[in-house]
This record gives C-alpha cells, sequence and structure tokens, in this order.
C-alpha cells in the first residue's frame, strides 16, 4: 500500500523545515494570557477568546439566521452549482464560521456555489448532539429553501476537524433522518475527529514523534466537555461516533489528514470502511503535516488543495 506518491515523498524534507519553522509561529498565535482558571468553563472561555484573535473575517460574508441558526453565507453572482454547507473546528467548543472565511470566499468564486457556514451550538454549555441537531436543521432548510434562495438544493457537506466530525454526522442523519441521500453530492472531511472514544493516535500512539496543534490531553478535554458523563463504549456509539456508523449508501468522499496529526487513525480508519461500504472515496495524506497542516504552506500543502480543487471540480460535472 502506498499512501502518497513518489512526488509528494519527495517534498517531505521542504515539508519539515517549514513545519519546524512555522510551529513557533503559530504557538506565539496562540498564546493564552495569562494562567488558565481552575473550572473547566473558564478555562473554555479563555481558550475561545485567545482563538478569536487569529480570525479574519471578510466583508464579502453575510450573516443571516438558518433554522434558528447564526450562519455566514457567500453567494456566487448566478444560480448556485450545489450549496456547501461547511463545519468550522475547534474541538467541538471553541471556534466559529469566521475561521473559514477566507477558504469559503474562495469555493464560492471558484465553483459557482453557494456557501453555507454554520455557527453550531458548543460545549460545554451544549453538549452532544446539540451541535449536530444545528448542523441537521440547517441542512434540512437547504433541501427545502435552497432553490428558491439560491438555485440548487444540492448539498456538499465539508468542514476540517471537529467540522470533519459535524460533516460526516449530519451527512449521516441527512440519510437516516431525512432520507435525502438524493441532496447530497459529496463530502469533504479534514482531518475529522470520527471517533470519541479516542484512536491510538489520539491517544498519543502516533508514527512520528513530532510537535503537533492537538495532544492528548487536549483531545481528552475535548471529549469531556463535549461527551459529559459518558464512557468510552458510549462515546463509540454509532450517533456519535461516525467511524462506528453504518456506512452504506452514503455520498463520495475527499478525506485527507497529515501523518504527525493526533487524528491520523481517525481517518485512515474511516476511508476504507466508507470504501468497503460501497461508497467513493479520495484519501489525501500529507506525511510530515500536523494537524491544520494548510497553516503550513508548502509543496505537499499545494498538491493537496489541487488535489481537493480537482475533486470538487468533478464532482460538479457529474451533478
Amino acid at each position: 500500500m502506498q499512501l502518497w506518491t513518489d512526488e509528494i515523498e519527495a517534498m517531505r524534507p521542504e515539508a519539515r523545515a517549514v513545519v519546524d519553522a512555522g510551529m513557533a509561529l503559530v504557538a506565539e498565535a496562540f498564546a493564552s494570557d495569562g494562567e488558565p482558571p481552575k473550572d473547566l468553563l473558564g478555562q473554555v472561555q479563555q481558550m475561545r477568546r485567545t482563538f478569536e484573535r487569529t480570525f479574519a473575517p471578510l466583508p464579502e460574508a453575510i450573516v443571516r439566521d438558518i433554522a434558528g441558526v447564526s450562519c455566514r453565507t457567500f453567494l456566487p453572482d448566478g444560480p448556485a452549482s450545489s450549496v456547501y454547507v461547511h463545519f468550522h473546528g475547534g474541538g467541538m467548543i471553541i471556534g466559529a464560521p469566521e475561521m473559514g472565511d477566507s477558504t469559503n470566499l474562495d469555493l464560492c468564486r471558484r465553483f459557482g456555489m453557494a456557501v453555507v457556514s454554520v455557527g453550531y451550538r458548543k460545549a460545554p454549555e451544549h453538549p452532544f448532539p446539540a451541535g449536530p441537531d444545528d448542523g441537521i436543521a440547517v441542512v434540512k432548510w437547504v433541501i427545502e429553501n435552497g432553490i428558491s434562495e439560491y438555485g440548487s438544493n444540492r448539498i456538499i457537506v465539508g468542514g476540517e476537524s471537529a467540522g470533519g466530525y459535524m460533516a460526516a454526522a449530519v451527512a449521516l442523519r441527512m440519510r437516516d433522518e431525512l432520507n435525502a441521500s438524493d441532496n447530497l453530492m459529496g463530502a469533504n472531511l479534514v482531518f475529522g475527529v470520527h471517533d470519541w472514544g479516542r484512536s491510538p493516535s489520539q491517544r498519543g500512539l502516533r508514527v512520528l514523534d513530532v510537535p503537533d496543534l492537538l495532544s492528548p490531553e487536549g483531545m481528552a478535554m475535548f471529549g469531556d466537555c463535549y461527551l459529559p458523563d459518558m464512557t468510552i463504549e458510549e462515546r463509540r456509539s454509532p450517533n456519535v461516533s461516525p467511524l462506528f456508523a453504518d456506512l452504506q449508501n452514503l455520498c463520495p468522499a475527499f478525506m485527507s489528514v497529515g501523518t504527525a496529526d493526533h487524528l491520523l487513525d481517525d481517518t485512515l480508519m474511516l476511508a476504507p470502511r466508507w470504501a468497503a461500504a460501497g461508497n467513493e472515496v479520495e484519501l489525501f495524506v500529507a506525511p510530515e503535516m500536523p494537524h491544520g497542516f494548510q497553516a503550513f504552506p508548502c509543496g505537499i500543502t499545494s498538491a493537496w488543495a489541487a488535489a481537493l480543487f480537482d475533486w470538487f471540480a468533478r464532482l460538479l460535472a457529474n451533478q
């Protein structure tokens, strides 16, 4: 099995150097102010304030409530080719749709898609299933109103990290609750959390012992906030962890992850299960790259972006 091409293999030294140089800048950007509070909610609120400093919201975004959920939308000049329903990352406790403004505007302009980035509720104030409930409510609204609002109710779901989890969870609920598989064109799952029972890499059993934006302690905290009082077995219930769900009759998926990511195993386990269930899967494994690898521009991330754009183009051409 070859997880990446010889061309990508040749890019590893450059990627390693870029990540090594960039990690210090990332750590500085996300450095918290002062000692963390003792209580869990206080720690989360401090993390949110720190994270918000990194946002770069764009004026092109249109903020509106959809199904009672605040969303940031980007609209093409004419009828949309599809509707990209995007979910931001942040461990289900931090983050906001503004994080994806630049990428979402580019996707809107590049492919003529309407983009709806969902401001779902977050833990610990709103634990499971609040976030996925908001996601499926927005998708249901798009199915019912997308043609009149955007010119299409054909949906591609996608997101990064916790957003990748949200996209997978919403795709499953579209099939099971809305009977809307025909509306679901594809799923862009970028280093998602697919095993809330904590896969080996989440627990620190990684193939590369190099710096990452995530840690086993951080993953444990995210789980305790999002799934309080649940045992490991309960966190692996199919309605909680997509890795353990029935994956039949789902859409084509583009899955991507770096080998230095604490979520590596989540994608490496989900992709073959998705394919074995009879669905199309394209897997991009980025050697040397950590969680959030798109923040480290190099040859590998350029190759990833080219592969992702090609996947979107083929998906839309086949609609």
